[in-house]
């Protein structure tokens, strides 16, 4: 009975801490860090908005302020996914759980000289949140998953000469994780006294018992960087390039939080564990859950890596109401190999992950109607990082095409506001509620809006 409870552990918390995916963006990564940038696709590496998001698009746009000039933004999006699982075989549909997520970002900048200038910028480059309801099929995976990232990045940013601009950035990433999953009962092996190999479910125990909720949550911080170079070839042509650092970051000891979960079955009469018939089996559990068992509280830690992005673009400005943009964003995905994890009491888990590097493609456009309003426009199109066979409810991952708009006023002469609005449409793709090294036995649909607004005062 021990043998079982402690392999059991094991499972679990495996299982939870190699399932960290993304909400709204490839692999666990988020790109909508202002509403002006996101009306137009994200773009804007060649020509960022002027609401100090060049601290995260390029930390070159920086140097665009004038000596003295400064700006101070605040800004969130609002995220709406939904999504659901199709079982194969029962046809069963399990919904993911309809909640908003935001996401917030903060910059303060200021021209100190005429070629240079600094800031400083709050954003969330990293995040996800899946949300299940503990009912779903799913749950024995993960039913909630979270990883919340916010980098904060003091910036700056100088010419050099009058068409070139430099600017970086030191990134201090404080992340937090939290991972919760139920344990199903039926497929724990069983242990002494009964023969090797046999699980509950040969017992009769049905299939889909919950037992134990496991609760994982930690938090870390790391440390990386932000590089930018904007070239201005013409008054009409400018283009980009922006790197954001890879990290890795360490959860040291972790709380596991485990509590048992009342399965409400009698055991029958002649029962391998030698008790009365009609014995509570929740009773019979009780034990390994009490001060001094397998499954008591513990710790756990492991490390999340937060790979590097490169992007490169260019604007094309054809008339004085009207910008193009088109941005390429690669982001080195290959770095999530495999997942270490080191137990308190159990031994260390080596879990393969083998994400693949993933290149996004983002087109944008901006009309000037007016000298204060500006309409935006975009399409953003990318695969997934997340391989075939590893597409599990922490994240439904899949191909996406991505439409955007937005718009922008000035409201006074020191006051402009943004607002918009993105649709994520990723295409249906198969993925599993069961166990690693298992075919996949469902597809997974989901889809999601997004809204943002952002509000910059000059001074």
């Amino acid at each position: 009975m021990r043998r079982f409870l402690v392999w059991t552990t094991l499972g679990v918390l495996a299982t939870s801490l190699a399932a960290p995916g993304a909400l709204n963006a490839q692999g666990y990564s988020v790109n909508e860090h202002s509403s002006c940038a996101t009306g137009r696709a994200g773009t804007g590496v060649a020509s960022p908005c002027s609401d100090g998001s060049a601290i995260v698009y390029n930390p070159a746009g920086l140097a665009s302020l004038a000596k003295g000039a400064g700006t101070f933004a605040i800004g969130g999006t609002f995220i709406a996914p939904s999504g659901n699982f199709t079982d194969d075989a029962t046809g069963i549909v399990s919904k993911m759980n309809s909640k908003v997520y935001p996401v917030p970002a903060v910059y303060l900048t200021r021209g100190l000289t005429n070629t240079v200038a600094a800031g400083i910028g709050l954003f969330a480059p990293y995040g996800l949140t899946t949300d299940w309801p503990t009912t779903s099929q799913g749950r024995f995976l993960g039913y909630h998953t979270v990883i919340h990232t916010i980098y904060v990045q003091p910036t700056v940013a100088a010419k050099l000469g009058q068409r070139m601009k430099v600017g970086g950035g030191l990134d201090v990433n404080f992340a937090h994780v939290q991972l919760r999953q139920r344990v199903d009962l039926s497929t724990q092996l069983v242990g002494a006294p009964a023969p090797p190999g046999v699980t509950f479910g040969n017992l009769g125990i049905p299939n889909g018992t919950d037992f134990a909720d496991v609760n994982l949550h930690a938090n870390a911080t790391g440390i990386g960087y932000h590089l930018g170079l904007m070239v201005e070839a013409t008054d009409r042509i400018s283009f980009g390039v922006r790197y954001l650092s890879r990290q890795k970051v360490t959860f040291k000891s972790g709380n596991v939080d485990i509590s048992e979960v009342s399965t409400g079955i009698l055991l029958p009469a002649s029962n391998p564990f030698g008790v009365p018939g009609g014995t509570p089996l929740d009773a019979l559990l009780a034990s390994q859950f009490a001060a001094g068992g397998p499954l008591t509280n513990q710790t756990a830690t492991t490390a999340l890596r937060f790979p590097e992005q490169w992007v490169v673009g260019t604007t094309l400005k054809p008339t004085d109401q009207l910008q193009l943009f088109f941005d390429v964003q690669y982001t080195h995905w290959e770095v999530f190999k495999s997942l270490d994890i080191a137990f308190q009491r159990l031994p260390v888990v080596i879990l393969p992950e083998n994400f693949r590097n993933v290149t996004a493609y983002r087109f944008g456009g901006q009309y000037d109607v007016t000298p204060a309003t500006s309409l935006r426009l975009g399409y953003i199109s990318h695969d997934a990082a997340e391989p075939d066979g590893s597409v599990v409810p922490n994240l439904p991952e899949g191909r996406r095409s991505e439409f955007t708009l937005g718009v922008g006023t000035r409201l006074t002469n020191r006051i402009h506001g943004d607002v918009a609005y993105q649709y994520i449409d990723q295409g249906d793709r198969r993925g599993r509620t069961v166990p690693a090294g298992q075919p996949d036995n469902g597809l997974y649909h989901f889809n999601a809006h997004i809204f943002g607004a952002t509000l910059a005062f000059d001074f």
